[in-house]
C-alpha cells in the first residue's frame, strides 16, 4: 500500500472543516442580524436554502463552497483510497492529487471572497481533469 496519496486528502478533509469554521463565523452573525430566531420552531423545518435572499450573498458563499465540498471531493476520497490500496498513489497520480487539492483550495478561495464565476469555473474545469487523470490511474491499476 502507497499512503503519500492519502496526504492530500487529509488536508482537503482539513480544508473542508476549515470552511465549516468560516461558515459558522460568518453566517451566525448574519443569522442574528436579520433577526432570526432559530429556537423557535418553523414550519416545515429550516434548510440553507431557506435563507437565500434573506442572508447576504457573501454569506451564503460560504455555505455554498461547504456544499461543494461535499460533492465531487467524495469521488477524490475514493480515489486516493483505491490508489493508494493498489500501490498506484506515486508518480502523476500523486501530482495529481496534490493538483486537485491546491484547485479546489483555490476554488474555495474564490468562491467564498469573491465569488467570481469565470474564475471559478476555470478552477473547477482543470481540477475536474486532473480527477479525471487519477481516476484513469485507478481504473488501470484494479483491472
Amino acid at each position: 500500500m502507497t499512503t503519500a496519496i492519502l496526504a492530500p486528502a487529509a488536508l482537503l478533509a482539513a480544508w473542508t472543516l476549515v470552511i465549516l469554521i468560516w461558515m459558522a463565523a460568518t453566517r451566525l452573525p448574519a443569522l442574528n442580524k436579520a433577526g432570526l430566531d432559530l429556537s423557535k420552531p418553523t414550519p416545515g423545518g429550516r434548510r440553507g436554502a431557506d435563507l437565500e435572499g434573506v442572508l447576504p450573498d457573501s454569506v451564503n458563499w460560504k455555505a455554498h463552497n461547504y456544499t461543494h465540498l461535499h460533492e465531487q471531493p467524495t469521488v477524490f476520497y475514493a480515489l486516493c483510497c483505491i490508489l493508494a490500496i493498489s500501490g498506484a498513489g506515486t508518480g502523476l497520480a500523486l501530482q495529481l492529487a496534490w493538483a486537485y487539492l491546491g484547485l479546489r483550495v483555490a476554488h474555495s478561495l474564490v468562491q467564498v471572497t469573491t465569488n467570481y464565476v469565470p474564475v471559478r469555473f476555470l478552477l473547477f474545469l482543470v481540477s475536474s481533469l486532473a480527477l479525471a487523470g487519477m481516476a484513469w490511474f485507478a481504473v488501470t491499476a484494479t483491472l
